[in-house]
C-alpha cells in the first residue's frame, strides 16, 4: 500500500474492528477474499472480516472517508462480482440464527448458511424457504428473490416472507427496516438487492412444515428426450404443491458423486410435494415410468433433508453461468435444450438446469417487493466449471442455448437469474418493470446518491 495516509487510517480501523482488517500482502488477505465460486477474484485495497454490525458501519464509514467503493462478499456458494479496488466487507463470521417457535419466525445474520437455519427450524417443527445446498447463503439469495427447492409453488418467493431487516447504508448509519419501518428502503432491498446497504440480519417466515415427499429421479443420458417431454407433461399439469426441476448433468469424475454420473451425461428430476408421501406418489408415477431410472431417492423425507435432493460438494469451484426465462416449456424450447446439450452435442455446457416457476411465485406479495417479472413459466441455468482465473476462456459458454430460448436483445430477466455477464446497465434493467426500475433508483438516490455500493448488478441514483 503506497498511499501513507490510508495506510495509517487501515491500522486505526483495525483497531477499532472485532474481525480482521487485511491489505495486499497481508497474511491471510487472499484467503479472507476468496469463497463460493472461485471463477472471480477479488483484489480490495482493504477487506474487513465483521463479526458484528459495528464492524460493518466501521468499515462503510472508513470508506466513505477515503471515497472507497465497498463491495459485500457472497457468503455463500454464488458468485460476486470481482471487487477490484475499494473496500470489500465478509460476513461469514455473522452467522448467528435464531427461531422463535411461536412467532413462526427466524432471526438470522448476515453470514448465515441455510444448513444451520433449516436445522434450527426442523426443531420446532418449521421449515423455512430454503435454496438448493446447504452452503447457500441465506441473505444473499433472499434479497434476489429466492427460489425454494423445497416449497417454492406452495409458497413464493423467499423474498415474501421477510418480516424485517437490519442494514447498514452509505452513510454508516445502522436502519431497521420492515413493511411500515422506512418502508422504500425495504421494498428495494428484496429485488434489488446489495444496492442499497449491508443487510446484517434478516427476519422471515417460518412454515408448520416437517416432511415433504421428495428427491432425485435419475437417468441415463441416452433418455434425454423422453425424460423431458415427460418432465414437460408433468409441469402442465403439476398442483403448486409440486415443485420440481429438470437437469442435464456432464459431471467431472470426482469422488462425492453416485459413481453411474462421474464423467458422463446423466438426466435428473428434482421433486418435492408437500402432500402425503401417498398423494405424491400418485403425481410422480408418470415421471418413474418415463424411462429406466439409474436411481430413485423421491420418498417421504424430513423437510431439511430437501437440502440434500441436488447432489454436490461444499468445497469452492469455478464456474460461469447464463440464464433465460421462458413463458412455457415449448416442444421448440425442448429441440433447443437437446441440440445444445443433450446426449448428442458436442458442447462445453456442463450443467444444464430448468426449473419450473409458476404457482405461489406469480402470486404478488402480501407487502410489496421489487422482485418483478414474476410471469415467467421456466428458469434455465446453463453452468460450466472452468479452471479458477480462466473464466474468461469460457465466458460466453451456454450463451449458444440462453440466446436461443430467449433471443431478444431486450429479452426479461429476474434479480434470482443474473450472471456476470447481466452486470450492464441494460441487462440489469431487464429484471424489473420500467416502473420498477425507476422507482428502484429513486431509492438509490435517497440512499446511495454517490454509488458506493456499486460491485454488484448496479442501479445507478435517479439525476
Amino acid at each position: 500500500m503506497t498511499d501513507l495516509p490510508l495506510e495509517r487510517d487501515v491500522r486505526k480501523l483495525a483497531s477499532a474492528v472485532s474481525g480482521p482488517v487485511l491489505a495486499p500482502g497481508d497474511e491471510g488477505y487472499a484467503a479472507e477474499c476468496s469463497r463460493g465460486n472461485l471463477a472471480v477474484a477479488h483484489r480490495p485495497q482493504v477487506v474487513v472480516g465483521a463479526a458484528t454490525e459495528g464492524d460493518v458501519q466501521a468499515a462503510v464509514r472508513f470508506a466513505r472517508e477515503h471515497a472507497l467503493p465497498v463491495g459485500v462478499l457472497a457468503t455463500g456458494h454464488g458468485p460476486s462480482l470481482p471487487v477490484d479496488e475499494g473496500v470489500l466487507i465478509t460476513t461469514r463470521r455473522l452467522d448467528g440464527v435464531r427461531v422463535d417457535a411461536g412467532a413462526r419466525t427466524a432471526h438470522v445474520e448476515a453470514g448465515a448458511l441455510w444448513g444451520p437455519v433449516a436445522d434450527a427450524a426442523a426443531r420446532e417443527g418449521l421449515a423455512p424457504l430454503v435454496g438448493s445446498s446447504p452452503s447457500v447463503g441465506v441473505v444473499g439469495y433472499t434479497l434476489g428473490g429466492g427460489l425454494s427447492i423445497g416449497m417454492a409453488r406452495a409458497h413464493g418467493w423467499a423474498a415474501d416472507h421477510v418480516r424485517a431487516m437490519d442494514v447498514v447504508t452509505a452513510d454508516g448509519e445502522l436502519r431497521r427496516t420492515a413493511p411500515r419501518e422506512e418502508p422504500d428502503l425495504y421494498w428495494a432491498l428484496l429485488g434489488g438487492k446489495s444496492n442499497f446497504g449491508v443487510v446484517t440480519a434478516m427476519e422471515f417466515t417460518l412454515f408448520p412444515v416437517t416432511r415433504l415427499y421428495a428427491g432425485n429421479l435419475c437417468y441415463a443420458g441416452e433418455d434425454a428426450d423422453q425424460v423431458l417431454r415427460a418432465y414437460r407433461d408433468f409441469t402442465a399439469g403439476a398442483p403448486d404443491e409440486v415443485t420440481s426441476s429438470f437437469a442435464l448433468m456432464r459431471m467431472p469424475d470426482l469422488p462425492f458423486l453416485p459413481e453411474f454420473m462421474r464423467g458422463t451425461l446423466t438426466v435428473h428430476v428434482r421433486v418435492s410435494c408437500v402432500t402425503p408421501a401417498a398423494q405424491g406418489a400418485r403425481l410422480v408415477a408418470p415421471l418413474r415410468d418415463a424411462a429406466p431410472l439409474l436411481a430413485d431417492t423421491v420418498t417421504e423425507i424430513p423437510y431439511a433433508d430437501c437440502l440434500g435432493i441436488v447432489p454436490g460438494g461444499s468445497e469452492p469451484w469455478a464456474a460461469v453461468e447464463h440464464f433465460a426465462l421462458l413463458d412455457d416449456l415449448t416442444p421448440q424450447a425442448v429441440e433447443a435444450v437437446l441440440d445444445t446439450a443433450g446426449p448428442d452435442a458436442a458442447t462445453r455446457i456442463d450443467i444444464v438446469d430448468i426449473r419450473h416457476l409458476g404457482g405461489a411465485l406469480s402470486a404478488p406479495p402480501a407487502a410489496p417487493n421489487a422482485v418483478g417479472n414474476r410471469d415467467a413459466g421456466f428458469a434455465v441455468l446453463t453452468l460450466t466449471f472452468t479452471a479458477p482465473g480462466e473464466a474468461a476462456r469460457s465466458a460466453a459458454s451456454g450463451t449458444e442455448l440462453t440466446e436461443r430460448l430467449a433471443p431478444r436483445p431486450g429479452a426479461r430477466r429476474h434479480p434470482t437469474f443474473l450472471s456476470h455477464a447481466d452486470a450492464v446497465e441494460e441487462r440489469t434493467a431487464a429484471a424489473y418493470s420500467p416502473e420498477t426500475y425507476r422507482r428502484l433508483r429513486a431509492v438509490k438516490a435517497r440512499y446511495d446518491p454517490d454509488n458506493v455500493f456499486r460491485f454488484n448488478h448496479n442501479i445507478p441514483a435517479a439525476g
